[in-house]
């Protein structure tokens, strides 16, 4: 895996990200351009079969969140996810900004992920949350949010590492949102191999007739039909 960090910035250089902030706007969630190529893919994918590169590994059955397993990597990332990570942050710290001013809140977050990171670790937020996630036939994921401790990130990204519709059927990525006095609205996206995801870790700012308010939102994973779906998952703050 040689994948540096001006490497990983070219990409995400690729992606329009005025378009992307739009949609995260409209829909809590929005698909950047190619981040890894197959071939990194597959090798973040084969991961899984190595236990010492993760801190934990949690069954999603024992725990009720839904059926399959994830594990959490420890702070020795591998080089794809660290590069990966430092080039997303600067690229979603405006919208972070934007979103914490229409909604009158704090806006913690420094220039450097290092310094934002190091904030955590103060907090007592030690442990890394960069998740490796595998799903096969039958399995899914409840409907969540990922809030680790009171220093959050609002927004991460998930990258599909295998081909929808060949690899797998089904495991659509989920995004619902509660809206006051009405019906739930609901989004699914089917991960492009390689490419990311970004969505809003627990609301987006919403327009009322009072000014901006929160909506409320959850995401999850539609049960897998076929096959086995893996999924790299980049948060922006460490758990406590």
């Amino acid at each position: 895996m040689t994948l540096t960090t001006d490497r990983a910035r070219s990409r995400v250089t690729d992606t329009d990200w005025t378009v992307l902030a739009a949609e995260l706007d409209e829909h809590g969630c929005a698909s950047t351009g190619r981040l890894l190529t197959p071939a990194e893919c597959r090798d973040l994918a084969a991961l899984h079969e190595k236990p010492e590169l993760f801190r934990t590994t949690v069954d999603m059955a024992r725990h009720r969140f839904g059926s399959g397993e994830y594990r959490y990597f420890t702070h020795d990332l591998p080089a794809p996810v660290s590069a990966l990570r430092a080039a997303l942050y600067p690229r979603l710290l405006p919208v972070a900004r934007d979103w914490a001013a229409r909604l009158g809140r704090p806006a913690p977050w420094p220039d450097s992920l290092e310094e934002w990171l190091a904030r955590c670790h103060a907090a007592g937020q030690d442990r890394s949350a960069q998740i490796l996630l595998r799903y096969g036939q039958g399995d899914w994921n409840a409907l969540h949010r990922d809030v680790f401790g009171e220093m959050l990130f609002p927004l991460q990204v998930v990258v599909g590492l295998d081909e929808y519709g060949t690899d797998y059927t089904g495991g659509e990525f989920l995004m619902v949102e509660q809206r006051p006095r009405a019906q739930s609205r609901g989004t699914a996206t089917a991960l492009r191999q390689g490419h990311g995801l970004v969505f809003t870790t627990r609301d987006r700012p919403v327009r009322t007739r009072r000014g901006w308010s929160a909506g409320a939102m959850r995401h999850g994973v539609s049960v897998v039909r076929s096959g086995r779906r893996h999924a790299l998952g980049i948060v922006f703050h460490d758990a406590s």
